[in-house]
This record gives structure tokens, C-alpha cells and sequence, in this order.
């Protein structure tokens, strides 16, 4: 699932690639803006992404849709 992090007063935005479940992402998306504390996300390799609980604008998560392979019609 694509997970994109805006940050307050920053023009980029964070796109993490990440294996959890929507339900997790916003889980600790709440708790980290409610009490002001880290946001941690893991993404596919890995990698840990740490964004200040409050300095998110907002996060905008995709749809959980498996990578399609192949050349095949769509």
C-alpha cells in the first residue's frame, strides 16, 4: 500500500511503499498525533520511516491492491 506523508511547512511529501494494513496505518497515525509522539512506519524493505507526531499535515493512504505482473490485459 502507498502511504503519502505531508509534513507541515515542508513542500515534499513522504511516500512510503508499506506491507501493513490500512487499519495499522491509521491506528498509529492517531496516537502519534494525538499525543504528540512519533509516527514509525516500516516500509516493503524494510527501512523505518520516524516523522514527529506533531508536524504531520496529513496522510494519505492507497487503496491495498497486490502489484499486478505480466503484460496481460488490464
Amino acid at each position: 500500500m502507498e502511504i503519502k506523508i505531508g509534513i507541515q511547512n515542508i513542500g515534499r511529501e513522504i511516500v512510503v511503499d508499506s506491507s501493513q494494513t490500512a487499519e495499522d496505518v491509521a491506528k498509529a497515525v492517531s496516537e502519534a498525533i494525538s499525543s504528540g509522539s512519533e509516527l514509525r512506519l516500516t516500509d516493503d524493505k524494510g527501512r523505518v520511516v520516524i516523522v514527529p507526531g506533531n508536524a504531520v499535515g496529513y496522510v494519505e493512504m492507497g487503496a491495498d491492491e497486490p502489484r499486478r505482473v505480466g503484460f496481460g490485459a488490464l
